[in-house]
């Protein structure tokens, strides 16, 4: 599986998510603690946000690992923002590939994904058939976590109507629902794991979901102050100022600072709508 970030708040530097933590995403390449294979070098992505420059996010993928390159490491520092995703692959399906590294991106929309789709190479041309044109040659790689995002963008009305936090999560309900009855038409019993996050740079949404109910979908986390601060190599989330306002969804907690952490419920969504309030909800699909 994979490991990721997504970050909301005010502008922050990269680095002080991305290496500074005890438990940096960067770590998290090469040692995560919480799942069995703790390697994540079959590369990494970053997207980005500079609204006053283009509404539409910058993104920067590689095939190395997190943890050996120097480009990451030099820009970390130099590039903030206010809304950013990270994600560091454990290949599934799909070669390792700049094209299968996540974030992928569409317009102004970025996704990202840890987790499997059971059955995947058994739906797939079944998958790609719902699919419009626009969406069909829009996909670039072969991951099931690029088809799934295009079922999302499917769902999502991109017509010219204002696209809010609401809408974007029914179109997520939506794409589980689509897959469900595709795994369920094909007598797929392999679970399919579905922790993603999607973004719009302006509300974030995030998923703990597993198939089978028996199952624990993979970790995740969601944690919420004024400001994530990083002082003589100690971080943590501060509750400083009630005007501010930061969140943070991890699939590992950063730092060991437990009470700064809140466990995203299995099968629940979590939403960081646009005026950075955060809302934690059952998927019932």
């Amino acid at each position: 599986m994979c490991r990721f970030l997504a970050y909301r708040g005010a502008p922050i530097a990269m680095d002080k998510l991305l290496y500074q933590p005890r438990n940096s995403l960067v770590r998290q390449s090469f040692k995560a603690r919480e799942r069995e294979e703790p390697l994540n070098g079959d590369g990494f992505g970053i997207g980005w946000y500079q609204k006053e420059i283009d509404p539409k996010p910058a993104v920067f993928l590689s095939v190395q690992p997190a943890w050996n390159n120097l480009n990451l490491r030099s820009i970390a520092p130099k590039i903030s923002s206010d809304c950013f995703l990270a994600h560091v692959r454990a290949a599934t399906h799909g070669h390792v590939s700049e094209t299968n590294s996540h974030p992928f991106h569409f317009g102004r929309f970025l996704f990202m994904h840890n987790g499997s789709i059971g059955g995947f190479r058994v739906i797939k041309r079944a998958l790609r058939m719902r699919l419009s044109d626009s969406i069909y040659d829009w996909i670039r790689g072969e991951t099931d976590s690029e088809h799934f995002f295009a079922l999302f963008l499917e769902r999502l009305n991109l017509k010219g109507e204002e696209i809010t936090c609401e809408s974007m999560a029914a179109a997520l309900r939506g794409a589980l629902s689509d897959l469900k009855e595709l795994l369920n038409e094909h007598g797929i019993t392999t679970p399919t794991f579905l922790n993603v996050v999607i973004t719009d740079g302006d509300a974030i949404l995030a998923t703990r979901y597993a198939t089978d109910p028996e199952l624990q979908p993979h970790t995740l986390y969601h944690s919420k102050g004024s400001k994530f601060e990083c002082i003589e190599g100690v971080c943590r989330m501060t509750q400083t100022d009630p005007e501010d306002h930061t969140v943070l969804i991890v699939s590992e907690r950063l730092t060991d600072v437990v009470e700064d952490w809140h466990k995203v419920p299995a099968n629940h969504l979590v939403s960081v709508h646009s005026d950075l309030s955060v809302t934690v909800e059952p998927i019932e699909v």
